[in-house]
């Protein structure tokens, strides 16, 4: 009887290593959100079912993370990541725009396969503000890299309004893209249009910064003005 019990222990636990998922528990546990996402709002996946769908206990996923958004974050990087791996160095030659329109058209590629899951996450962020906050804040800082990857200034405050319009620009095409075809027309045109109209945004907003930039060169050249009427009235020893 003890050599059948311990046979059937033996089997319990190849049966419960057969139905782990592959991957690390850090991946596993973003598969699993995203599995979720697909089947309800972000708002109903407790922590201890998000464990159990990704085969972890809850103390390895305490390891890894904190909450489910954190989870998505993970995710967003890791997509950053593939991303930023996979820029054409062919498109060196184009236009930041077009630059821009690969990578962001790359982008959705990798996306694809988690469609549902971001159709949860736009109807739960147009229902929970904070969420919606907390989605931007990750659209931003992803979209920063997205700018940079395609030659075009990221950094400081001119750099964070380019890194806001577009994820605000991109959140407008994913609308679109979750209920496109496999072809992704409809994404294809939405996306031209929208950077179309980013670009004319960025050229008005390059006029913006000028105007406080000339006005600072104005000011400059006024004092140089008067440090030269004030060293001409000066004595001057020899």
């Amino acid at each position: 009887m003890a050599r059948k019990a311990t046979r059937s222990k033996a089997q319990r636990s190849a049966a419960k290593v057969a139905a782990t998922p592959a991957g690390t528990p850090r991946e596993r546990i973003i598969d699993a959100l995203m599995s979720l996402l697909a089947e309800q709002p972000i708002e109903r996946i407790g922590l201890a079912e998000l464990a159990e769908r990704a085969g972890v206990t809850l103390s390895d996923f305490r390891g890894e993370f904190g909450s489910p958004l954190a989870v998505l974050a993970a995710q967003v990087k890791d997509l950053d990541r593939k991303v930023l791996a996979e820029v054409d160095p062919d498109m060196a030659e184009e236009s930041p725009r077009e630059r821009l329109f690969d990578i962001l058209m790359r982008r959705l590629e990798l996306l694809s396969e988690h469609r549902e899951a971001i159709r949860s996450l736009l109807r739960s962020a147009r229902r929970d503000p904070p969420l919606a906050l907390a989605l931007n804040r990750m659209a931003v800082c992803s979209q920063q890299w997205m700018l940079t990857a395609a030659g075009i200034g990221a950094s400081g405050p001119k750099g964070m309004v380019r890194a806001q319009g577009l994820a605000l620009l991109f959140a407008n095409v994913l609308r679109t893209w979750v209920d496109d075809g496999d072809d992704n027309t409809q994404t294809l045109a939405a996306l031209d249009r929208e950077l179309a109209r980013g670009q004319r945004f960025a050229g008005l907003l390059d006029d913006l910064f000028r105007i406080p930039q000339a006005a600072c060169n104005l000011r400059e050249r006024m004092r140089g003005t008067r440090r030269s009427r004030r060293d001409r009235d000066d004595p001057v020893a020899v």
